[in-house]
């Protein structure tokens, strides 16, 4: 058996989520201090509670039109979205980091209002259906040559449709200040990760390419909605698993070092990582 404190442990079988996985590719110190060491995080970032909060309004309309069929009321929605935000901001422990464009609670609960209303007034769902809503789904990782690891891949889909053609589109509903690229979108390994558990779990036909799409919410004076789709070809879900499975052998193999970049800024470890030797 694998080193139990690499992941989720149900049952006789491990679990790692692309949210492990993409913290070790982006400082593999930090994932053991968040995940082998569960040190508690020293502060949290405002953009992370927003995050969560948007997301929780924009679940609550998806599952309203996918089991009533109906469109949840815009109140419903902000309502929602502030007391998710509040309740987070009112139970943490830790100093919030708060930002230019979020620089209090009210400017927070303010542009995420803004946000939610122009989603409600815009989103379009035409010639689609809704197959699921925050769905999860785990599916075995294979090594090169084909083999199955002990570990199982975990994640929790944001919303999955079905176009006229019958062929499913993964979707990632995101919030952020700045544009996705088109090139970022090709190469985001989350949709590859959502991709490889839509393929394995024959969702989709297992050598065929798989429709993703990220729904970005704009953080901006005069929020709006952007569309970016992309595809994901079997190349780039043995891409993924390769990667993950070079992730699991540094984890194993008690890899763990500093990586500064522009995350350092927000990161909840930085003194430890300042005091780590």
């Amino acid at each position: 058996m694998q080193n139990p404190s690499l992941s989720q442990i149900v049952g006789n079988e491990l679990y790692i989520s692309h949210s492990q996985i993409n913290t070790y590719l982006n400082c593999s110190l930090r994932y053991e201090l968040q995940y082998i060491r569960q040190l508690p995080p020293e502060r949290v970032s405002i953009a992370l509670m927003f995050g969560s909060a948007i997301h929780a309004a924009v679940e609550l309309y998806f599952r309203s039109l996918k089991n009533q069929g109906r469109i949840e009321p815009l109140e419903a929605l902000l309502q929602r979205f502030e007391d998710c935000l509040s309740l987070d901001l009112d139970n943490t422990d830790v100093p919030v980091i708060y930002k230019r464009d979020m620089p209090d609670r009210a400017a927070a609960i303010e542009m995420g209002k803004k946000m939610i209303e122009t989603f409600h007034n815009s989103v379009d769902l035409a010639d689609v259906e809704i197959v699921g809503v925050e769905l999860p789904l785990s599916a075995t990782l294979y090594t090169d040559t084909g083999e199955a690891t002990f570990y199982k891949l975990f994640g929790i889909l944001d919303l999955v449709l079905r176009d006229v053609n019958g062929e499913l589109i993964v979707v990632d509903v995101k919030t952020a200040a700045k544009a996705i690229s088109q090139s970022t979108a090709d190469d985001d390994s989350q949709l590859s990760a959502y991709a490889y558990l839509v393929s394995a779990n024959r969702l989709s036909p297992a050598t065929g390419d798989v429709k993703c799409r990220f729904l970005v919410l704009r953080k901006l004076k005069q929020p709006r909605i952007e569309r970016i789709s992309t595809i994901r070809t079997a190349f780039d879900r043995r891409r993924f698993a390769r990667i993950s499975n070079r992730v699991l052998a540094g984890i194993e193999s008690k890899i763990f070092v500093p990586r500064v970049s522009w995350r350092c800024a927000d990161c909840g470890y930085r003194n430890a990582c300042r005091d780590w030797t």
